[in-house]
């Protein structure tokens, strides 16, 4: 047993490390050439839980660990061609001691490399994070994969989302430019499992944790399983509009499958939608506003009640700067079930209950004190159709520019234990992090 341990903690510090050796020249490149840097933090997070339900692995706490995370980027100029290209290669990755998986994993975040062939052409390949659209913690063109676990423990938003290993082809014109997306290798949200937060099991009727014993079953590696994204936008007098497409799965297991095994599943999904961001007239500020058509592909009639309706998102959104360094936004969130008589008529007893319109409204708050150096912040959510909220305050203090403390909290509330943060109401915690960047 003791040589297993030795031999995982051998390739969670050397492998990584070997490549990013291999990737550097043999002599001493970062003295030869500026442009090359190796930048990080160490962090310590602490999050207690304000309930005890007794229902997850850790009663106390649903965060302890410290992290080291690095990044370097290196800019060849050798051979011709590369350096022509203007080629890049950007690496970042981190060792993570999770006390409450009690476990220690090494995860890469990015490793990728960028170049441009042709004036009009970017190309990026490896891991990256993949982002577009105009919410504010809302996202509906915006179907990479999210990490909602990290995000409701009190893990910095960075983790939020979830790298992707992708091919990314940028192609720039005077009149439109397009952002191309091939995703090879499915990555789907990390969802909630119930070891770190309880929540709604459909299968028990309850709120479950530890014991929850549901499978997600991802699809199959094959080419036909490669995801595609596309954005195409252009900007009009201080206006960016943006036409999105994508083709591939839905990044939440949305589909059961039949059995009683407790089995789920990622069902086909296409995405067709736009978005327009610019100055608002007349009041000032940013004004935004963006929808999309979510095509379930295995259930375009809605008769399916074990797989997820087709739908429309509408989302409208408005933030300001004001005096004082504060600023203020707002946004304003819908999304439509379709074929909603369908899903009516083929429900069963039991079923988790549904609206036909889902009405979501967030509020973000920030102000800045001490020469910009404190943020104090709080991001609301609130469901007047769910009757659930979710409020994160959070005090951010840039003590220099090394070290950075941040508090905060997550409380949830809720009427019904299957909504999205009704389920999460045992789960209230706050979180201290404190991080050293060089």
């Amino acid at each position: 047993m003791d040589s297993v341990k030795r031999n995982t903690w051998r390739r969670l510090v050397l492998f990584p490390a070997a490549l990013l050796l291999l990737a550097l020249p043999a002599k001493d490149a970062f003295a030869d050439d500026p442009t090359k840097n190796i930048h990080g933090f160490a962090e310590a997070a602490y999050g207690p839980k304000l309930d005890h339900n007794g229902l997850t692995q850790k009663d106390d706490f649903n965060l302890l660990e410290q992290r080291l995370q690095l990044k370097t980027s290196w800019r060849p100029d050798q051979p011709e061609t590369l350096a022509r290209w203007n080629t890049g290669f950007f690496y970042k990755g981190g060792l993570l001691v999770d006390e409450h998986e009690e476990n220690v994993r090494y995860n890469i975040r990015e490793a990728n490399g960028i170049f441009s062939p042709f004036s009009w052409l970017d190309v990026k390949l490896g891991r990256q994070i993949l982002t577009w659209g105009t919410g504010d913690l809302l996202f509906i063109n915006d179907v990479f994969p999210k990490d909602f676990e990290s995000f409701f423990v009190g893990r910095d938003d960075e983790y939020l989302k979830v790298p992707s290993d992708a091919a990314k082809f940028s192609l720039y014109n005077p009149q439109v430019s397009v952002d191309l997306v091939f995703i090879p290798f499915f990555t789907p949200d990390t969802s909630l499992d119930g070891g770190r937060l309880s929540f709604y099991d459909m299968f028990l009727g309850r709120l479950a944790g530890k014991e929850s014993g549901r499978l997600l079953k991802e699809p199959p590696l094959q080419p036909d399983s490669t995801e595609a994204a596309a954005r195409v936008y252009r900007n009009f007098n201080g206006y960016e509009a943006a036409l999105y497409g994508f083709k591939g799965y839905f990044n939440q297991a949305r589909g059961v499958k039949s059995g009683g095994n407790k089995e789920f599943f990622y069902p086909k999904l296409a995405v067709y939608g736009s978005s327009l961001r610019g100055p608002a007239p007349f009041v000032g500020g940013i004004v935004s506003g963006e929808i999309g058509y979510m095509d379930s592909l295995e259930d375009r009639s809605g008769i399916d009640r074990l797989v997820e309706n087709s739908a429309v998102k509408y989302l409208a959104g408005y933030e300001r700067d004001f005096p004082e360094d504060l600023r203020v936004g707002v946004q304003y969130f819908v999304e439509q079930m379709l074929d909603f008589d369908a899903f009516t008529a083929n429900a069963r007893a039991g079923d988790v209950p549904r609206d036909q319109f889902r009405q979501l409204m967030t509020l973000r708050l920030t102000k800045l004190f001490w020469l910009q150096t404190l943020e104090a912040s709080c991001f609301v959510f609130y469901s007047p159709t769910d009757s659930d909220a979710h409020l994160r305050p959070r005090l951010a203090w840039q003590v220099n520019d090394q070290w950075k403390v941040t508090v905060g909290a997550n409380v949830f509330f809720g009427r019904s234990d299957w909504t999205e943060f009704g389920q999460l109401e045992n789960n209230d915690n706050v979180y201290a992090r404190v991080r050293y960047s060089f």
